[in-house]
């Protein structure tokens, strides 16, 4: 995998948003697993191939229950903090792209419980 332009601005802005955290103990922390993804690009083989690199770099193996939904990944674990490389092959991206290609044909109701409807035009919020 190819290294992005702002590596560096990214892992410091890992490291001031830890520096943070630890010297404003009354913010609260996430629930739950914090990760960072690398989504690979390229055709199915060159995607396994770059993951395949990752988890060489890491030492970690491809996590085979991601097979099902056609996800080739690996991973490595720091506490409640992972960095996942994540190559979504093709069968996956189409599947995705068919249950998109009908969203703008769909319209929800407005949920009478909420007091302020979503504006931005996202209709997953």
């Amino acid at each position: 995998m190819a290294h992005t332009p702002d590596r560096l601005a990214y892992i410091n802005g890992l490291r001031d948003l830890a520096d943070f955290l630890d010297t404003n103990p009354d913010i609260p922390t996430p629930e739950g697993m914090v990760t960072a993804y690398c989504f690979p690009h390229g055709t199915d083989e060159d995607i396994r191939a770059q993951v395949d690199q990752v988890a060489r770099l890491l030492g970690s193996d491809i996590d085979p229950y991601e097979h099902v939904l056609d996800h080739y990944s690996t991973r490595i674990t720091f506490g409640v903090a992972e960095y996942k490389a994540v190559g979504l092959l093709a069968s996956s991206r189409a599947r995705w792209a068919a249950r998109r290609s009908y969203e703008d044909s769909i319209a929800l109701d407005p949920d009478p419980a909420d007091p302020a409807p979503d504006t931005r035009g996202d209709r997953h919020g």
